[in-house]
């Protein structure tokens, strides 16, 4: 049997929590609380924070309600909301992978959302409120996931939200039956759900000690992308003040239209072998479920890709480039944040090098006769230097560009916008072994940051010990968590910990999270060659076959 390090024995005892199997409510003095939606008794968890888990925003969206608008809902008598509630229907989560932290019941009736308060009522002013949209690549997620949960936050001193959309063509099918039956405009249900989320919030979240005033809402990867459209659909203006998007901000890729994604709508009806829509909407959710395409957690299921936002014309007006272009759309200081080993499509033979033969093999590959060029900008000077390069330059094509893109979109309305890369490398223990992660070489990957911005970095060892944090990503943690609190409270994610400047074309440069925090400028002759240079596309992207939540 091979002993741990004695140091990295004790930094594991004193973060891995104790797994229990108690699931009672512990009451919270003063409860129940009056909502608009009915009366709700929560939970007091070990920490005093007080949880209420659960809750129903909308009526559940099942018979005549699949694949309709989200319908508010009223009850009478307390609803206890001491457990989180289903995860809307999707495909399950092997037991080997990084996010795996527990089973989750599964099913439609799942348009719940978890509200974590401090432990005492404030008795002066509101707190700011942090509302968090998961990923998933509009396919997979929960509000349920541990790495999502608001005690951290709410011990720092704010009010934490997440809640449940639908996912996949449950939440995002357009059909002509639907487009006669709706009004002109189908499909967008999960970006509806998640409006209709925010309104609850708005509404509701004084009686929890919150400001409706003073709403940040954040989402990473998929979840990024509805923020985006929450910024954009007329029907969310007013339900938050600023937003953060993290893997990533982009509000010039086109988006599918109603008409493109009704044909995409009637190939599921073929599949599913339905007549009409009245026949689709009998049919067991997880028939429905089979006949979707899912290249995520390790599957490749050849079905028909259903899943994300669409130009209906109503929900989502006009492609987003249009709408932020001519200003018509909310207003609000953003934060633009991605990862130093964020996904990089184009890039993956630049990014599997090893050695300098390799790496000019793979420039030339990608970029034929401007492969000198690109050696100029992006040279690494050893075969230890190869990786880093690649990565920095995969990073440069995609997600930083876009960020800064984000920025100078917002810039042309005078609104502000701070970016961030997040760097740091998660201080795994040496040979713990994930099925999606190869814990020796990982780097700073998709969604590495977001257990820093929650605090909630101990819910990587609730199941298996993986990680031995050190004090170092601790103080990073409490840093991060406290310009998120600071950006809902002001509209400025600055403190005095971690000063933030905004993005200008003066001040071309953002804020670096690694292993240290330093603001550094961009490499402009990178940028700009690579925006003017796409890689060769000699073969179809592959799908990611690992999660994106």
């Amino acid at each position: 049997m091979k002993l741990l390090p004695i140091a990295l024995m004790a930094a594991l005892a004193s973060t891995t929590p104790v797994l229990a199997g108690d699931k009672s409510m512990t009451p919270i003095s003063g409860d129940p609380v009056a909502t608009g939606s009915g009366r709700v008794a929560g939970t007091r968890l070990p920490s005093g924070v007080r949880a209420y888990l659960g809750i129903p925003f909308a009526a559940p969206p099942v018979g005549a309600l699949r694949w309709a608008p989200p319908q508010p809902t009223r009850w009478s008598g307390v609803f206890n909301a001491d457990r989180k509630g289903a995860e809307c229907i999707q495909v399950l989560r092997p037991h080997d992978i990084n996010h795996y932290f527990g089973e989750e019941a599964s099913g439609e009736d799942c348009l719940t959302l978890n509200v974590w308060a401090p432990a005492k009522p404030t008795t002066g002013a509101a707190l700011p409120v942090i509302v968090f949209i998961y990923g998933g690549g509009y396919t997979l997620g929960s509000s349920g996931m541990a790495n999502y949960d608001g005690e951290a936050m709410a011990q720092r001193g704010a009010i934490f939200v997440n809640f449940n959309y639908r996912v996949g063509a449950l939440g995002f099918l357009a059909h002509p039956e639907l487009t006669a039956e709706q009004g002109g405009a189908s499909g967008n249900y999960g970006t509806m759900d998640q409006t209709l989320a925010l309104r609850w919030v708005h509404d509701n979240i004084a009686r929890f000690g919150g400001d409706p005033g003073e709403v940040l809402i954040m989402g990473q990867s998929a979840g990024a992308r509805s923020v985006a459209s929450q910024i954009v659909s007329p029907a969310a203006r007013g339900l938050f003040r600023a937003g953060v998007m993290s893997s990533g901000c982009n509000f010039r890729a086109p988006t599918p239209t109603l008409a493109e994604s009704e044909k995409l709508g009637l190939q599921l009806q073929r599949a599913l072998g339905a007549g009409s829509l009245a026949a689709m909407r009998m049919l067991p959710a997880d028939k429905i479920l089979a006949a979707q395409s899912e290249n995520q957690l390790g599957l490749s299921v050849a079905g028909v890709r259903i899943g994300g936002p669409i130009v209906d014309g109503k929900v989502i007006p006009a492609q987003f480039s249009a709408l932020i272009e001519g200003g018509n759309y909310a207003r609000v200081p953003i934060i633009a944040s991605y990862n130093s080993d964020d996904m990089s499509n184009g890039f993956q033979p630049l990014l599997a090098a090893s050695t300098l033969a390799q790496y000019r093999a793979a420039a030339d590959a990608l970029f034929g006769s401007d492969a000198p060029a690109f050696l100029g900008l992006y040279a690494p000077a050893s075969d230890a230097e190869v990786r880093r390069v690649a990565r920095h330059a995969a990073s440069d094509a995609g997600f930083a560009s876009q960020a800064r893109n984000c920025a100078m979109d917002e810039a042309a309305h005078s609104v502000p916008t701070f970016i961030d890369e997040y760097a740091r490398r998660h201080p795994y223990i040496p040979g713990v072994k994930l099925a999606d992660q190869d814990t020796a070489t990982v780097g700073a990957y998709h969604t590495a940051d977001i257990p820093y911005w929650f605090g909630t970095q101990d819910k990587y060892n609730a199941i298996r010990a993986t990680r031995a944090w050190t004090p170092w990503d601790r103080t990073m943690s409490g840093r991060m968590m406290d310009a998120l609190i600071a950006f809902a409270a002001t509209g400025s994610p600055t403190t005095a910990a971690m000063p933030w400047r905004a993005w200008t074309p003066v001040n071309d440069s953002y804020l670096r999270l690694g292993d240290d925090v330093q603001t550094a400028p961009y490499t402009l002759p990178g940028l700009s060659w690579l925006a003017a240079h796409p890689p060769a596309a000699s073969a179809p992207v592959p799908r990611p076959s690992t999660p994106r939540d």
